[in-house]
């Protein structure tokens, strides 16, 4: 039997998504009983607002989590490791955003635009993986070409925004642009070279081979979301002096021939697309366009040279649709079919 309302918990109630999250449930009318909000001690004593509730922010540290019907966890990979088990062990299912579960097999990876069907296999282990930005940009764009046409290849270049590194990020880029536009010398403390009026070549570390861990996130991600294992995935990330927002460059081979007519017919009535491509009102997304947004912005559609390929453009809001919306969305199908 369903209930009329949940009780909820956030951990990293205070970051950046967690913020969001709280933002979203309220925006969304989430149907809340109990809200609880965790962070650590920098933030403890303050409250949020979430809709018609109020809630105050308590140390994480002090979390139980008895009685609580969904955990959202935003407070990073090494959080998550830490607290999940404790959130599933008192019977709450565990909604995480980090990449900790992303690749594990009995957790779902989920897009509700693309297969929200997969989180009937939440059971296993009571918890549900949101993916990142990127990889949730190319299956809400990708599902319907290839259930239309049959996807061969794709090949991506992501433009990410500081905002994906935390507060400190955004502090870093507005610090940096400070500095140098007052001819002074600058440090690096966040990324590993200077981001202001400049670009980076890769989010993440690096791992064997030279990729670096964002890119290696997404190709899973595209790959499981897409239930195409074999999906040959090729990703370059790069990380841009913008505070938040962020696009892809996108180049994919179909099965079956697709027109750019086509395309643009079959992206817009996509679940979870903004279609905009109209060159001759100079109609394309732009990553701050995206921004505020719930929608993948798709635009620039072109056919290649190259047989059955297409190139286009997406932009996303990184932490809306790219994290805390479609956890909410996660949410919501959870109550909704299965709570």
């Amino acid at each position: 039997m369903h209930k009329s309302a949940y009780s909820v918990a956030v951990v990293g109630a205070t970051g950046l998504v967690g913020t969001e999250i709280v933002t979203a449930l309220g925006q969304r009318r989430f149907p809340i009983a109990d809200l609880q909000l965790y962070a650590s001690i920098r933030s403890a004593g303050d409250e949020l607002q979430c809709g018609d509730v109020r809630a105050p922010v308590e140390l994480l540290e002090r979390a139980r989590f008895d009685g609580t019907d969904l955990v959202f966890f935003a407070a990073g990979e090494h959080v998550s490791a830490e607290w999940i088990e404790r959130a599933t062990a008192a019977g709450a299912v565990v909604i995480d955003i980090s990449p900790l579960c992303a690749a594990d097999p009995d957790v779902p990876l989920v897009v509700p635009e693309v297969n929200a069907a997969e989180l009937s296999g939440y059971t296993t282990r009571g918890i549900v993986a949101s993916p990142d930005a990127p990889a949730i940009a190319l299956a809400v764009a990708l599902k319907p070409l290839a259930d239309a046409a049959g996807l061969v290849r794709v090949v991506c270049s992501t433009f990410e925004p500081v905002c994906g590194a935390g507060r400190r990020g955004i502090e870093e880029l507005q610090r940096q642009t400070i500095e140098l536009m007052n001819g002074r010398s600058t440090n690096n403390e966040v990324f590993p070279h200077r981001i202001a009026f400049n670009i980076l070549p890769h989010v993440g570390e690096f791992l064997a081979g030279g990729f670096a861990r964002g890119e290696v996130h997404i190709v899973t991600g595209v790959r499981r979301l897409l239930a195409d294992p074999a999906l040959p995935v090729s990703v370059t990330c790069t990380r841009l002096p913008v505070f938040y927002g962020e696009a892809l460059a996108v180049n994919v081979e179909t099965a079956r021939k697709l027109t750019a007519t086509e395309a643009r017919n079959i992206l817009r009535v996509a679940p979870g697309v903004l279609l905009q491509d109209d060159l001759e009102t100079g109609s394309y997304p732009t990553a701050a366009d995206a921004v505020g947004q719930d929608a993948t912005l798709v635009g620039r559609i072109r056919e290649d040279e190259s047989l059955n390929v297409l190139d286009f453009w997406l932009a996303l809001d990184t932490l809306r649709k790219g994290a805390a919306v479609n956890a909410v969305q996660i949410a919501e199908v959870l109550i909704r079919e299965y709570l």
